[in-house]
Formats: structure tokens, C-alpha cells, sequence
């Protein structure tokens, strides 16, 4: 590399750190920022997808924000994350690591810790297509990691005593995504089959009690489709019941409680 391009590399690199700084002091939303910046760090590295990762006490991610250039890179990444990392930390109390693969498709991969303190509360992890090693890339990646951290902490989500409430807030944000989904792609079938059976209910002179009967069940079930559907988007808190198993499942008689 030619003195010229080393040099802008390095000037790259101290903007992408200035910029996360500069973001979190003026109180962007951390994950905003660590977005951008993993996007930057892609396209500076070669990095061809790059994660962060933040995880409760027991482990489990909280909050994922990726960049990648295509779908497949992003699954090869978490597939590298939940079959060798999480081992690693787990079995063997990885913290940081650089490993090169081989085969058809030669590539590189890293994780550096997000630290709260002490205390390693995520990781940022990413994957480089080709021969190159990203080990060439350490003290950059090191600091961008580090860095990442600091606008965490500044976003007030890393200590100890905001953990919990981001918790909750990333459980209710993933669950208030999901049930908008379900209710749209619900409601609008449901909306159909009501309409119809009231309309067929309506010219009741014309059906046999039987089939009059069976239409009025389908109507309450109907009916009860949709107030549960209300239910689910009136969500305003995490809380589950067991289900079976071992499966948690909404509880809805609490969100009744709540807003009465």
C-alpha cells in the first residue's frame, strides 16, 4: 500500500471513530450509530457483513444491528456467531478472536467484546470475503469495538441499572413488530369471512336453523378473532405465562388488567 493510501486509510478510520463520538454526545440513539458505523467499517475493512450484538445476563441477544452486502452474508455471519462463537465464549471464555477458514470460499472473521466495565455485555462480529486476514485490521477493529461500547454507555443502556429497562423495551419493541404483522395479515381475511356471514345471517328467512346455527358460531368465533387481535395490539408490557413445555406464551388477561 502506497503511503498516499495508507494515510487515507487512517484518516477513514479516525472519522468513522470521531463520528461515533461526536453521535453519541449529541444523544443519537446508540443503535443508529452503530449501524452507521458498521456500515463504514464494512466498506473501510472489506468487511463483507458486520454485527453488533448486546445480550442479557443469561446470554441471550437483545439487540442485533447488522449490515450486509447480500442476505447469504448475513446468514453466514449469525451461523458462524451461533455455531462457533457462542460456543467459544461459553465452553472456553472467548473474548476476542481473529480466525481465517479455508475451502472454496476462503474467508476471514473476528469478534471483539462490548464492554461495560468490567463486565462483557456483547460483541461486535464480522467476516471477511478472500484470503486477506483481518488480524492486519486489529487495532482499528479493537477501537472501533471500543468505541461502540462508549456510545452504548452514553445512551445510558450499558449500566447496570438501565440493562433491565432495555430488556424490557427491546422484548416489547420485537413483540409489538410481530403482532402488527399478524394482526394486519389476520384482519384482512377476518374482515371477509365476518362480513360474509352477516351478510348470509341477514337473509335468515331464507336458511335452515341448522345452517343458521353454525353461521352464528362462526360469527362469535369470528368476533373473538378480533377482539383478540385488539388485545395483541393494545400490548403494553412483556408479560408471559407458561404455555407447555416450557413455551411462554402473552399473557392477555394481564394486558386486560392493565388498561382497565
Amino acid at each position: 500500500m502506497s503511503k498516499e493510501l495508507y494515510e487515507a486509510k487512517e484518516s477513514r478510520q479516525f472519522a468513522i471513530l470521531r463520528d461515533i463520538v461526536i453521535s453519541a454526545s449529541s444523544g443519537q440513539k446508540s443503535s443508529a450509530i452503530a449501524g452507521l458505523a458498521l456500515s463504514e467499517a464494512s466498506g473501510l475493512v472489506g468487511l463483507s457483513a458486520a454485527c453488533l450484538i448486546l445480550w442479557d445476563e443469561n446470554n441471550t441477544p437483545i439487540l442485533t444491528v447488522a449490515h450486509s452486502e447480500t442476505e447469504q452474508e448475513k446468514k453466514i455471519l449469525f451461523e458462524l456467531e451461533e455455531e462457533l462463537f457462542v460456543s467459544l465464549r461459553k465452553n472456553n471464555r472467548l473474548v476476542s478472536a481473529y480466525m481465517s477458514f479455508g475451502g472454496e470460499m476462503p474467508l476471514s472473521s473476528f469478534t471483539m467484546p462490548l464492554r461495560s466495565g468490567e463486565k462483557i455485555l456483547g460483541a461486535v462480529i464480522g467476516i471477511q470475503k478472500g484470503k486477506s486476514s483481518l488480524v492486519s485490521e486489529d487495532i482499528f477493529l479493537e477501537t472501533l469495538s471500543a468505541a461502540l461500547s462508549l456510545a452504548m454507555a452514553a445512551d445510558a443502556q450499558l449500566s447496570p441499572e438501565n440493562l433491565a429497562t432495555l430488556i424490557k423495551r427491546e422484548r416489547l419493541n420485537a413483540i409489538t413488530e410481530t403482532v402488527a404483522t399478524v394482526s394486519h395479515e389476520i384482519n384482512n381475511p377476518l374482515t371477509a369471512v365476518l362480513g360474509n356471514v352477516q351478510l348470509l345471517l341477514m337473509k335468515g328467512e331464507g336458511l335452515n336453523d341448522d345452517i343458521a346455527r353454525k353461521l352464528k358460531v362462526i360469527e362469535e368465533s369470528a368476533l373473538r378473532i378480533r377482539d383478540v387481535t385488539q388485545k395483541l395490539m393494545n400490548i403494553t408490557r412483556d408479560k408471559v405465562t407458561d404455555y407447555s413445555n416450557g413455551v411462554k406464551m402473552i399473557d392477555l388477561n394481564e394486558e386486560d388488567t392493565s388498561s382497565s
